[in-house]
C-alpha cells in the first residue's frame, strides 16, 4: 500500500508540471504583410473626377498616403502610415475643396473616413488587431472615392430641387 501511494504522489507531480509548461502563453503575431493582401482594394474614380482630383493636391497627398497601407510589411509600418494619414486627414479637412467637391455629401464620408482612421490608430495603440478596423476604413474610403464619381456625372441641375415649391 505505501508503494502505491509513492507511486501516485509521483505520477500527480508529473501531471502537475506538465500542466504548469503547457500554460505559458505564446503570442503570435499576425503577419501584416499578408493582411494588407487581403485587404479589399481602393476603387478607381472616373476620369472627369480624376480631373479634378489631380488639381486638389491635399486630396493627392492623403490618397498617396493611404495607397501604403498595400505596402506594410510590419506592425510598426502601419503605425507610421496611420499617424501620416492622421496629420494627411487633417491637412485635407482645412484644405480648400474644389467646387464640385464643395458639398455636404463630400465633407460627410471625409468625417466618416477621419473616424476610421482614429479606430485603427487606437486599435494600434491598444495592440489590437486591426484587421477589421481596417476593412472598415477602406470601405469608408471607397464610399468617398463612389461619391467623387457620384458628383461629377449628376447632371441635374440643384435649381430645379431648391427651388421646388411643395
Amino acid at each position: 500500500m505505501p508503494k502505491f501511494l509513492y507511486f501516485l504522489v509521483i505520477l500527480l507531480l508529473m501531471g502537475s508540471c506538465k500542466e504548469g509548461v503547457q500554460e505559458t502563453a505564446t503570442v503570435s503575431e499576425s503577419s501584416f504583410g499578408a493582411m494588407a493582401n487581403a485587404m479589399p482594394k481602393v476603387v478607381s474614380v472616373n476620369a472627369k473626377a480624376e480631373a479634378i482630383l489631380s488639381q486638389w493636391k491635399e486630396y493627392y497627398s492623403f490618397h498617396q498616403s493611404f495607397e501604403r497601407l498595400y505596402t506594410i510589411d510590419f506592425r510598426e509600418d502601419l503605425v507610421l502610415v496611420i499617424e501620416d494619414l492622421v496629420e494627411k486627414q487633417k491637412v485635407l479637412e482645412a484644405s480648400e475643396y474644389p467646387a464640385e467637391f464643395n458639398i455636404p455629401q463630400v465633407k460627410g464620408r471625409q468625417k466618416v473616413v477621419k473616424t476610421y482612421i482614429l479606430k485603427t490608430k487606437g486599435d494600434l495603440e491598444y495592440r489590437l488587431n486591426p484587421e477589421s478596423s481596417m476593412k472598415e476604413l477602406i470601405t469608408a474610403y471607397n464610399a468617398l472615392r463612389e461619391q467623387f464619381n457620384v458628383t461629377v456625372n449628376n447632371t441635374l441641375p440643384t435649381e430645379l430641387i431648391e427651388n421646388e415649391d411643395i
